[in-house]
Formats: C-alpha cells, sequence, structure tokens
C-alpha cells in the first residue's frame, strides 16, 4: 500500500467504480417493495437459477364463518275483543234506560200527551188536537199512574177542580164499553151542586147560567157542505167563559131533571152539548180519584190522519198550535 492507506481505484474500469459508490435505482425510480424483494431474490438466485424469479408468497386470510340465523314465524295473535264497542253499547243502554225514566216520570207526575178523537168538546177542542194535561194539577191517584195500578186509594197532594176546568178523567161506569178509558169533558158542577138543563140552558144551583149568542160555528161535512151551527158564550160562576154549540133545540139532553152533585164527585159536560156522552148520560158523576188531570194547552192540531206526513202542509193546523185551552 501507498502511505496515504488509501484504496486502490486504479485500473478499474469506470462503471465498476460507479457501481460501488451510487445507491442501487431501478428504471429512474424509486423501488416499490414488492420490486425490490423480486430483485433480491433474484441476486440470491441467479447463480444457480438465473430463469427462476422467487416470490414471497402472500397472506393467507382465514375466512370469515357466516352464522345463518334461524327466524322464527310468530302467528299473528288473535285480535282482542273491542272493549270499548262493549262500552259503547252499554252507554246506550245506560242512556235509553235513563231517557224512558226520565219519561216515565215526566207522564206520570207533571205532564202527559193526549189528543181528540171525537167532536163532543166542538168548538173549543177539534178532532186531531194534541194537548199537554197538567197531572199534578188535582193531586195524584192510581190512575196517574200507567195502567191504573192499585197502588192506593183515593188521591194524596188533593185539590179541587175549579168550575170550567177542561179535565181529562177516567170513564167511571162499569157497565160501559168506555169504562175506564180517557174522557176529557169540562167541569160544571162541584160536590153539592144543584144542575139542571131547560131549553139548553143550564141552571146551576137554581140560577141560570148566562150565555148570549154568538157568531155561528161554521165547519164543512165529509160532502164538503158548509154547515152552519148556533154558539153561544157561557160564562159560570167564578168567571170563566167559553163557547158551546147548541145544534138539536128538541134534543132530550137539554131537558132533564135535577141533578145533585154527590161528595167527592164532579159534574162532567162537553161544550158541543147535543154531541157529548156525559155526565148528563152514560158518564153519570165522577169520583175524584178517576180524575187524570187538567187540559193546558194544544202543542199539535192536524185535520186529517196524524200518519199521513205528505199532507201536512196543508192539513196542519198552525193557527191552534201552542194556544191555551179556555
Amino acid at each position: 500500500m501507498n502511505e496515504t492507506d488509501e484504496p486502490q481505484t486504479e485500473g478499474l474500469p469506470d462503471e465498476a467504480l460507479a457501481s460501488e459508490t451510487a445507491p442501487e435505482t431501478i428504471s429512474g425510480s424509486l423501488a416499490e417493495p414488492g420490486e425490490a424483494a423480486l430483485h433480491a431474490a433474484s441476486d440470491s438466485h441467479d447463480v444457480d437459477h438465473p430463469d427462476t424469479v422467487a416470490l414471497d408468497p402472500a397472506p393467507v386470510v382465514a375466512p370469515v364463518p357466516v352464522v345463518e340465523e334461524s327466524v322464527a314465524v310468530v302467528p299473528p295473535a288473535p285480535p282482542k275483543p273491542k272493549a270499548k264497542d262493549a262500552d259503547s253499547l252499554t252507554e246506550t243502554v245506560k242512556t235509553i234506560v235513563y231517557a224512558l225514566l226520565i219519561a216515565l216520570v215526566i207522564r206520570t207526575f207533571l205532564f202527559q200527551p193526549f189528543n181528540i178523537p171525537s167532536g163532543s168538546m166542538e168548538a173549543t177542542l177539534l178532532v186531531g188536537d194534541y194537548l199537554f194535561v197538567e197531572k199534578f194539577a188535582y193531586g195524584y191517584s192510581k190512575n196517574s199512574f200507567p195502567f191504573s195500578p192499585p197502588l192506593f186509594s183515593g188521591r194524596v197532594f188533593a185539590s179541587q177542580p175549579h168550575r170550567g176546568d177542561v179535565i181529562v178523567f177516567k170513564m167511571p161506569n162499569a157497565s160501559s164499553a168506555d169504562y175506564m178509558k180517557d174522557f176529557i169533558k169540562r167541569c160544571i158542577g162541584l160536590p153539592g151542586d144543584r144542575i139542571q138543563m131547560i131549553n139548553g140552558q143550564i141552571y146551576l144551583n137554581d140560577k141560570p147560567v148566562p150565555r148570549e149568542r154568538v157568531q155561528d160555528y161554521v165547519y164543512a161535512d165529509d160532502s164538503g157542505i158548509e154547515i152552519h151551527v148556533p154558539q153561544y158564550r157561557e160564562t159560570l160562576p167564578g168567571g170563566k167563559s167559553y163557547l158551546t154549540l147548541f145544534s138539536q133545540p128538541d134534543n132530550p139532553v137539554n131537558n132533564t131533571g135535577v141533578f145533585v152533585v154527590p161528595p167527592g164527585h164532579y159534574f162532567m159536560m162537553g161544550d158541543n152539548r147535543d154531541d157529548s156522552d156525559d155526565s148528563r148520560l152514560e158518564v153519570g158523576y165522577v169520583p175524584a180519584e178517576n180524575l187524570v188531570g187538567k187540559a193546558e194547552f194544544i202543542f199539535f192540531s192536524v185535520d186529517g190522519p196524524l200518519w199521513q206526513i205528505w199532507e201536512w202542509p196543508w192539513s196542519v193546523r198552525f193557527r191552534r198550535m201552542f194556544t191555551s185551552i179556555d
């Protein structure tokens, strides 16, 4: 060696000198890891197997097992009973029961509707009039209840009718075909009164009841013929005034003997004096127990069958509706 101990480079070719001093490059670009491994393997095997290239094996990835979950099919639950429907039905039944009870109480103790089927009270009440009867006017008896159950006898909270009241009562004559049916007449005599008809005029306690002739009552018969009936206004003691019809002067009921009203009874007459079955005839004296109530006012009136609704625009008597009864 020379004194400088420098490595000997003389005599080496330039290519060999460059390879010992320069870093290794591949095709002018940075080597990828796989490529570096490829070259390293080539260098280690190029002596014995110049044509073979050894590659690192790819890492083995274990497959992820697929777990199949079984899905249980649950049948739909049977429908539950609809509690709301049951509750609604119960409430409906309760409402109906309450309504019936309220109607029964009103009908028994306060007001009861009636309709007029005959002309015995013309011209005050007409066939086809519907009216309310005040049930508490004279107190209560068994006849205040539907079907007249024998709950008690006599009247409770009783008060006496006034002369001239229009009263609904039960027919008292047991031998009549109309026994215990509802009748409506005007009260003319109180207990102890003496009543007689002479030539169509009432004598009350031996005194004539004042009456005056007024305009004829006019109506059309079934043939459409206009009928005129003499009409009078009577005024009872106490001032009660009302209209009566007097069409048959020779009718036997217009001339009677004297009726003496017994205690606890009343004498009833229809305003249509010649067409009324009243205390002058089969009805007789009416016991206080048979009184149902006092007729107060007309709430509906129709000239014809009630069910013929299509006729109402012409048959309803609007002027009579909601009028008081004299």
